[in-house]
């Protein structure tokens, strides 16, 4: 029997998190579900850690083989393992939970509910909720219903569609491409986006996912510079493109409003690099700035001397503010 859904986790140096990920998935309310994890290189107990919950876990063990599938590949990038999940998986409609995140037990339950009530959009997703420190707090506060991306992401410090809080259709997710191979940081939002652009995104209100931010920074993807091959804000000029075509002007400055804003607020770290601040001059130049606050801008003037150590004040405050958090919790 073809399962309805496809739970596809990629799996890299997650040792201490993985099996509470593993543990939600096999408590899913709905169990019409296969789980393709792909492990992508690890060098930790990571793959050991998977392989005992998957020989041990009662809930794993109604699953038939068929529906458990465990992958081992070289290390390739986390858009690379998705697509290698998708290849490997049967299901209609595909879901994407990181190792260290995790989901409440109706989210495949909410999600089939959506897709009977939206059957013709091209992404769903769910509110869900930030975890750091022992504290929480939901990510978005939109309405259920059919959601206008580039206004939400626009009016919102949130993503409104969050990779561990969606579900797509496989004929979609074909469509679009799948997950842009070489895109280490941003590569989801590059296929939201595309999605976006040529379909209606269904939202539920309900917070049904869990996006950890307790991580260390040393296995963050935001840990440091990537080069600009591998950040999604330089790869933009695709969005513009499809952006051009829409016949709709007031979408079309939604959209374009939308990527100024994430390059005001996501370049600055490359402006302030000897080795990336031409790359970044270069995408800046791209923004519209008579319709930005003049505050954006200002930022930008700053001599870089005195933006970097401001930055630096900024980083050491924070680095003892959750130390202080973690050991008041502790």
């Amino acid at each position: 029997m073809t399962p309805r859904y496809s739970i596809i986790m990629p799996l890299y140096n997650k040792a201490p998190y993985v099996r509470k990920a593993l543990e939600s998935v096999s408590v899913q309310t709905y169990r019409a579900f296969e789980l393709i994890i792909v492990d992508d290189g690890s060098t930790d107990e990571s793959l050991n850690i998977v392989n005992d919950f998957v020989r041990k876990s009662e809930r794993m063990k109604e699953l038939t083989k068929e529906r458990v599938c465990v992958i081992s590949q070289p290390n390739s990038g986390v858009a690379a393992a998705r697509n290698r999940g998708m290849k490997e998986s049967r299901g209609e409609y595909l879901c994407f939970l990181d190792a260290d995140d995790w989901w409440e037990p109706t989210f495949l339950e909410e999600m089939d509910k959506l897709i009977q009530e939206y059957p013709d959009a091209g992404l769903y997703a769910t509110n869900y909720v930030y975890y750091k420190t022992g504290k929480t707090h939901v990510a978005l506060k939109f309405k259920r219903g059919y959601m206008n991306y580039s206004e939400a992401y626009l009016h919102s410090d949130a993503m409104p569609a969050w990779t561990g809080a969606v579900c797509m259709p496989r004929k979609v997710f074909d469509e679009m491409g799948g997950f842009p191979v070489g895109i280490k940081l941003g590569e989801d939002f590059l296929l939201w986006a595309k999605t976006a652009l040529h379909y209606k995104i269904a939202f539920c209100e309900k917070a049904l996912a869990y996006y950890n931010n307790d991580v260390p920074a040393s296995l963050r993807a935001t840990r440091n510079l990537h080069k600009t091959e591998h950040h999604m804000l330089f790869h933009l000029d695709e969005i513009e493109q499809e952006i051009a075509l829409l016949q709709d002007r007031e979408r079309q400055a939604d959209w374009r409003m939308l990527l100024d804003k994430l390059r005001i607020s996501g370049l600055l770290d490359y402006w302030l690099s000897d080795e990336y601040h031409a790359a970044a001059e270069a995408e800046l130049a791209k923004v519209d700035w008579t319709k930005q606050p003049k505050s954006a801008k200002a930022q930008y003037k700053k001599p870089i001397w005195l933006l970097k150590a401001q930055r630096q004040v900024m980083q050491i405050g924070s680095f003892y503010k959750q130390k202080l958090i973690k050991l008041i919790n502790d």
